[in-house]
């Protein structure tokens, strides 16, 4: 079971940028599918970005061209870039093994705020 660990949340004002990481406990060549989610207040989980083995990306439309899901193998390391944030991107990100199924972690909050 890998295990991972996010970071990089914090306040930024609308139109800013983060990055959020994270780190695997094991490798992350055992990941056939896995991605970004996020909660807001008020609302159920629902999936930001996927990145499959192949290579293959997916975005929900209220993020595409804004946010970037990429992982560095060497590091053991999934990353969402986020660019040109909302109000309405506020919530907490989760990064969650797809294929195989994985399990919540903590997640990191991000709060998009003026």
């Amino acid at each position: 079971q890998v295990q991972f660990v996010e970071s990089g949340g914090g306040l930024v004002q609308p139109g800013g940028s983060l990055r959020l990481s994270c780190a695997a406990s094991g490798s992350i060549f055992t990941i056939r599918s896995l991605g970004w989610y996020r909660q807001a207040p008020g609302k159920q989980r629902e999936v930001v970005a996927r990145l499959a083995m192949d290579g293959n990306t997916y975005y929900t439309d209220s993020v595409l061209g804004r946010f970037t899901i990429s992982r560095d193998n060497a590091k053991n390391t999934v990353y969402l870039q986020m660019n040109s944030l909302k109000p309405e991107d506020t919530a907490v990100y989760y990064c969650k093994c797809d294929i195989p199924p994985g399990s919540w972690g903590q997640g990191t909050q991000v709060t998009v705020s003026s």
